[in-house]
């Protein structure tokens, strides 16, 4: 006896449930992209294909989606229907096209309006370079620049805020994404806080609480864990949640201890109202493994960045990478029992990740925001500057802490630069800087 598959390896090589469904939809377009209407006949070929299939293929092999495809193709032709076939052939091609230029969009995207958004405000409040910073500091003007750098930020969240309100009646799930340090906690608090305002019940739901034990992770000589990667996170549990949440269910959430690393016993229960938005806060949210059960009409994904346009002293323009490696520095020491020194040491994966996971997807955004604040060096200056010397000292001459000293040799430079601010008072607590110093009006971990 012929036992029908219910399984479907995609694209990106994850399995997911057959839906014979899409079989009998692409079949149907395909006829009446040739004047063909007949759902009944359609049903008949598409029983057709799956026999084909189920002959072939069992859940032990399940097939690909081109395999799916060249079977469709093979019914259709042998069937006598060679319009619809070429037909379903031609939008097999331009699929085909559309995902090649996609990704070629991913590979090479740079946001360079975004990049000429925060050079031309630098500008303009005389903060583009480390002397011009200084000189403002010197000069008392460092407290109107908080004012004005916090004002801009939360101006391109009232802006994300207005593309979801024209989409509200479509979506449920909104996703804050973006690379380490990039400010998502503080983000998610205010854009909630702001659809609120506008009606919209949003209820935040972090995936961080969906890591599998560190201990699970592979670990370097060093002792070091690899936990940056989608794949750190119990994906299957994840997918399997959201698509209950999608549904309108509620679901039993994980609670993970960053400081153990470990999931603890417990879990809470997450039962959002009918007609409210789920708002995410991963850093994988472009992934596309990471939300796969969910429909892409029914996501809203912001992304975010921190692009600073400070050129340093030695004429170089600060690495945007450096900033958040600044932030994480400061971060992991307050809340994550991590040393400034095994962060530094740590970085190196989370770039890794950043660059095959993260910055290729970014072209998968709806909306983008700039996360740089122009007066946070000096403040995570006070937290980070005291470390830096030994760190340079020990690693000198170690040929496998190489790649540390000269991150750490970097950002050492660029601290040493800037004009110190000894009282941080100045920064309010509702900044995205308190995320990582300290001191937040918001839930931080």
């Amino acid at each position: 006896m012929i036992t029908p598959i219910s399984s479907v390896v995609k694209r990106n090589g994850e399995v997911a449930p057959f839906d014979r469904e899409k079989i009998t939809v692409a079949i149907y377009k395909a006829a009446a992209a040739v004047g063909g209407h007949d759902r009944e006949l359609t049903e008949q070929l598409s029983d057709e294909v799956i026999a084909a299939l189920s002959a072939t293929y069992s859940d032990d092999s399940p097939p690909t989606v081109e395999e799916v495809q060249d079977v469709v193709e093979r019914v259709l032709i042998k069937a006598g229907h060679a319009k619809t076939a070429k037909a379903f052939i031609v939008y097999r091609h331009e699929r085909a096209k559309m995902r090649s230029r996609l990704r070629a969009r991913q590979v090479e995207y740079i946001p360079y309006r975004t990049m000429w958004q925060a050079l031309d405000w630098a500008v303009s409040h005389e903060c583009n370079t480390v002397e011009k910073f200084n000189a403002l500091i010197r000069e008392g003007r460092l407290p109107n620049l908080i004012t004005g750098a916090d004002r801009r930020y939360e101006s391109m969240l009232e802006g994300a805020a207005s593309a979801i309100l024209e989409r509200r009646d479509e979506l449920r799930f909104i996703i804050v994404a973006g690379p380490s340090s990039s400010g998502k906690t503080t983000t998610t608090h205010k854009l909630g806080a702001l659809l609120e305002a506008e009606g919209l019940h949003v209820i935040p739901l972090s995936l961080d609480n969906y890591f599998f034990d560190l201990e699970l992770h592979p670990k370097d000589e060093f002792g070091d864990y690899d936990f940056e990667t989608p794949e750190a996170m119990d994906l299957s549990l994840v997918n399997e949640h959201l698509a209950q949440l999608d549904r309108g269910s509620g679901i039993d959430m994980p609670i993970y201890d960053f400081r153990s690393g470990k999931r603890v016993e417990e879990t809470n229960r997450f039962e959002p109202e009918p007609g409210s938005l789920i708002l995410l806060d991963t850093l994988h949210g472009l992934y596309g493994g990471l939300t796969a059960s969910v429909p892409n009409e029914h996501k809203f994904r912001l992304y975010l960045e921190t692009i600073s346009q400070l050129k340093t002293a030695g004429g170089r323009y600060a690495r945007w990478t450096d900033i958040r490696l600044l932030r994480r520095m400061v971060r992991d020491h307050q809340y994550r029992a991590y040393s400034p020194e095994k962060t530094i040491l740590h970085w190196h994966y989370v770039r890794r990740s950043e660059l095959k996971h993260i910055i290729p997807n970014q072209a998968m955004a709806d909306f983008q925001v700039n996360t740089a604040l122009a007066y946070e060096l000096p403040f995570l200056k006070q937290h980070l500057f005291s470390h830096l010397p030994d760190f340079l000292d020990k690693w000198r001459d170690d040929a496998k802490r190489l790649d540390g000293y000269i991150r750490a040799r970097r950002i050492f430079d660029l601290l040493d630069s800037i004009e110190d601010v000894a009282d941080d008072s100045l920064v309010p607590s509702t900044s995205l800087l308190r995320e990582f110093i300290g001191g937040s009006a918001y839930e931080v971990h």
